[in-house]
């Protein structure tokens, strides 16, 4: 059998994709390795060697499915971040096949003659895997699912989250990485990524070794295509909301007042509902000299934020009905086209990396609470002098924004020279709000509009979008991200 061949084996193969990439800075499944993403690249080389193939991971929305197969089985995780002991128990559940082989996301090149090699090993034993000098390989390794599932179940129960933690009770088979060697001698089918350090190193023996060409990169997205992955349609299982564990994201009627005069009422998560109350003033243009603000008092029990300030409210507000919105799109809001008229167009320069936006994105995510403990939450945050100083979050992501834009006024930080970023999609009044605040960068982990595209370009903000998956997109003003040659090296 040559390396290139397939099998087929009675197996299901569970890639675990779902950690939280800390080591990496980003989503690494997202990340290219040739030309297919690595989830993608692993799905297609499971599919040489497995009858079936499932994908766990904690974020569903965020896979590559341009390049994945409509049928393929992809399970969330029951309990998120349980490392791979969760991933596992979590395809244990649902998998009708008697073994699984359980490997990582970022293990491009699993060779099928290992796994055949493994599965020779089977007869009495509930885990198979490789074992060398630094101890067993439970990935690229094979679990008996009717006796690993209860084993890893209590494993979890009992706080621990490594796949080592079955190994005492369960008989398991280790075969000496030596003999391992001997169809894989590179040993190519342990290489996982989880710097960028291994990723640069995997990408250069990619094209060393001629891993990832055009050719094969073919091949592969052909098996995507063609193979059967799910033996039938998962069900689809019913949960009241009490069976999740989790509480909801909470949003309440919030009353803004400018100087006794009701401005609006918008829904808002109540947290730092008084920097949310400015920030919603400034960017309304209703705030705009720091040393004429007085100060700001919440009443929490009912909802209302006083905000004074020897400002005038403009007359046309006094006896106006109140303006309702849910920060979403929902409702009427203020924000109009003509905001953006009259503001002069930004030209301070900074200098962004796009390693940098993944750093700040990823230690976004790590301050993001609300969405952590409940969901259904944007985030918004500041980064300053090349720190990430402040995150806010709300249901809605202009909240998200204004919060974080009040509170930066309200401790006098220079915006001039501050990166803006968002989970949320940058419509036209996001960029309206950060040029108010004159931040030059602006980028999400979502999409941007056009209207906000040509709104950034005419106003001078660099507009960045998809900040995921090995990539960021820029709409408008590349000028401020590293110099378009060094961009195309860093991409690939």
């Amino acid at each position: 059998m040559t390396e290139n061949e397939t099998i087929s084996l009675p197996i299901t193969t569970v890639i675990l994709a779902g950690g939280r990439s800390m080591r990496m800075g980003m989503d690494k499944t997202q990340i290219p390795l040739g030309g297919l993403p690595l989830v993608a690249r692993a799905v297609a080389n499971a599919g040489a060697f497995s009858n079936h193939v499932v994908v766990v991971t904690n974020r569903v929305e965020d896979l590559p499915t341009e390049y994945l197969p409509e049928d393929l089985t992809v399970l969330k995780d029951s309990v998120a971040y349980q490392g791979p002991l969760g991933g596992l128990a979590t395809a244990l559940a649902e998998v009708k096949d008697e073994w699984v082989l359980a490997c990582a996301a970022d293990m491009p090149w699993i060779m099928p003659q290992v796994v055949e090699e493994l599965y020779r090993h089977t007869d009495g034993y509930d885990v198979v895997l490789a074992s060398g000098p630094d101890g067993p390989e439970p990935l690229c390794a094979l679990y008996r699912t009717a006796t690993v599932a209860p084993v890893a179940d209590k494993a979890i129960a009992s706080g621990r989250r490594r796949l080592i933690a079955l190994f005492d009770e369960l008989r398991v088979c280790e075969i000496p990485i030596e003999h391992i060697q001997k169809i894989d001698p590179d040993l190519r089918s342990f290489f996982d990524i989880n710097t960028q350090v291994e990723l640069a190193e995997a990408r250069e023996l990619a094209d060393k070794m001629g891993l990832s060409t055009p050719e094969q990169d073919e091949e592969l997205l052909e098996r995507l295509a063609s193979l059967p992955y799910a033996e039938k349609p998962q069900p689809v299982r019913v949960m009241m909301s009490e069976e999740t564990g989790r509480q909801m994201p909470s949003e309440t009627p919030i009353t803004i007042y400018l100087n006794d005069v009701e401005v609006a009422t918008v829904q808002a998560t109540v947290t730092h509902i008084d920097d949310m109350a400015i920030g919603f003033l400034i960017t309304e243009g209703l705030l705009t000299d720091r040393e004429k603000f007085k100060g700001v008092d919440v009443d929490k029990k009912r909802g209302f934020v006083y905000v004074t300030s020897d400002e005038d409210v403009p007359d046309g507000l006094v006896y106006k009905t109140r303006y309702v919105t849910s920060g979403c799109g929902k409702g009427t809001t203020f924000s109009s086209l003509g905001h953006a008229r009259g503001l002069e167009p930004i030209t301070q320069m900074i200098h962004v990396g796009p390693a940098d936006l993944y750093r700040w994105m990823a230690e976004m995510s790590a301050r993001s609470d609300e969405y952590r403990e409940h969901g259904g939450s944007h985030s918004c945050g500041l980064v300053v002098n090349n720190e990430l100083l402040a995150v806010r979050e709300d249901v809605g992501r202009h909240n998200a924004a204004d919060k974080l834009l009040g509170h930066a006024w309200r401790e006098r930080v220079d915006m001039t020279h501050a990166i803006l970023l968002s989970t949320g999609r940058i419509s036209y009044e996001m960029i309206v709000k950060a040029a108010k605040c004159r931040i030059p960068f602006v980028a999400s982990r979502s999409a941007a509009t056009d209207l906000a595209a040509e709104i950034a370009e005419t106003l001078g903000i660099t507009l960045g979008g998809y900040v995921r998956g090995g990539k960021v997109v820029i709409y408008a003003h590349p000028e401020r991200l590293i110099p378009p040659e060094e961009f195309e090296n860093e991409e690939g």
